[in-house]
């Protein structure tokens, strides 16, 4: 059982509370996907208000999702002694989190919808898709579905933010999808021991490692076939270079899960991922 620190000093300074807050929405991945969100909007021509709003939007709902994920498992982040965590360190409050997350949702509703019915709701469902994770998907079979279905639903709600609300291509959201696959299997992968120490067995927990590599190798594959074919028309140079460097790479990644080729599979699903995303804001947010 690990032990909670109580940082008393910690909660006094303004400044290293805002930090230990901000560490607590996931910060890399909740920028990430803000960033991606507003390019994505950019290349669909959504205009620079509508922007602005969309990516406080998304960037909202993605740190509700941080914090909500950071308040429910502030009990098990305290029995597996997870240092990097500031509830662990006694920096903030579940409750401060909790209310913190509850601010952020109904920021993040309340932006979304700003932009229309449409894509409010669609980008409403990846919020309501990471707090059902948050809640409790998570520590069953359908782990990927949230995944599959919030960033399915990104492309689509960015598309339907420009002027006349256009429909997705069905080829970006299956690429939005499979994208989404991958990252549930990325982002288990390093939390798989502490996970099972506290009954947490979601899809890739009960597959095992090498499955589940294999898995977010064929999706982020996927992904990359998508973006390259499903546009109308030959595919640009761009489709085709990253064509010839996802083949390969998709076989290298699928060895995620061998503990002795690690080491290359890494470089492998990075080089996979940045080429999926290249593609999705290079052709992938026109209107269908």
């Amino acid at each position: 059982m690990g032990v909670q620190v109580t940082d008393a000093a910690g909660r006094r300074d303004p400044v290293r509370r805002g930090v230990a807050l901000a560490r607590a929405t996931h910060l890399e991945p909740a920028l990430a996907v803000s960033t991606v969100a507003v390019l994505l909007a950019v290349a669909a021509e959504v205009g620079p208000e509508r922007t602005v709003l969309l990516g406080a939007a998304v960037l909202a709902g993605q740190a509700s999702i941080g914090w909500c994920n950071d308040w429910l498992d502030a009990d098990r982040d305290r029995a597996v002694g997870r240092q990097d965590k500031p509830v662990v360190q006694g920096v903030v409050t579940p409750a401060t989190l909790r209310t913190a997350a509850l601010v952020a949702v109904t920021v993040a509703v309340v932006l979304s919808l700003l932009l229309g019915v449409v894509p409010g709701l669609l980008l409403l469902v990846l919020v309501g898709s990471g707090w059902a994770y948050d809640a409790g998907l998570k520590r069953t079979a359908l782990s990927p579905l949230p995944y599959l279905t919030g960033f399915g639903a990104l492309p689509a709600g960015v598309v339907a933010a420009a002027p006349g609300t256009p429909g997705a291509p069905w080829w970006l959201v299956g690429a939005g999808a499979a994208l989404g696959g991958a990252a549930h299997v990325a982002n288990v992968a390093p939390d798989v021991a502490d996970d099972l120490a506290t009954g947490v067995r979601g899809l890739p927990h009960r597959v095992g490692p090498v499955p589940s590599a294999i898995a977010g190798a064929v999706l982020l594959g996927v992904a990359s076939l998508l973006l390259v074919l499903g546009p109308d028309g030959p595919p640009s140079a761009l489709g085709w270079v990253a064509g010839v460097l996802a083949a390969p790479a998709v076989v290298v990644a699928a060895l995620a899960g061998s503990p002795r080729a690690r080491r290359l599979a890494f470089p492998a699903v990075m080089l996979l991922t940045v080429l999926d995303v290249v593609l999705l804001l290079a052709g992938g947010a026109a209107p269908g």
